[in-house]
């Protein structure tokens, strides 16, 4: 965000962009259904770890937001899958894509923040996609298995 910029911003486009947040965890909650159903006995506590993640970080933006009397996403009943789960490592690549959605939400939060609060909260839910994708990447056989700028697009 540019300096000149910042004058644009308010708790509006920031309730906005957590928002959209709020969005995307829906659906990576969602979709963690869908990974740990594919997934073996083994890895099943890793994508249960996940859910629970982003669980708890949807709660905390509904709190936030409801605190703000700000508009609470509603979940939807269903997400489209961007491709079929037919195996554990279309699982793990569910995951990678699931916590890539969720940065990218989270670096448009930090775009568009004006407290510094929600910008901390923003870091610690995007260093935590990343941590999480790091794993889920290298079960699915991606490299390089960490990003060098999550959440932003590839040049």
């Amino acid at each position: 965000m540019a300096d000149d910029d910042a004058a644009d911003l308010d708790e509006g486009t920031e309730n906005a962009a957590l928002g959209e947040a709020l969005a995307a965890e829906h659906a990576a909650v969602w979709g963690y259904g869908v990974v740990g159903a594919a997934l073996g006995p083994d890895a099943q506590p890793a994508a249960a770890a996940s859910e629970t993640a982003h669980r708890d970080l949807r709660d905390q933006v509904v709190l936030l937001l409801a605190g703000r009397d700000a508009e609470i996403v509603d979940a939807e009943g269903g997400y489209a899958l961007p491709f079929p789960v037919l195996s554990e490592v279309d699982a793990a690549a569910l995951a990678v894509t699931l916590e890539d959605g969720v940065s990218a939400a989270w670096v448009r939060v930090l775009d568009q923040a004006v407290e510094s609060s929600t910008r901390e909260f923003a870091v610690g839910a995007l260093s935590g996609a990343e941590v999480r994708a790091v794993g889920w990447r290298a079960s699915a056989g991606r490299t390089p298995v960490t990003s060098a700028f999550p959440g932003l697009p590839d040049a």
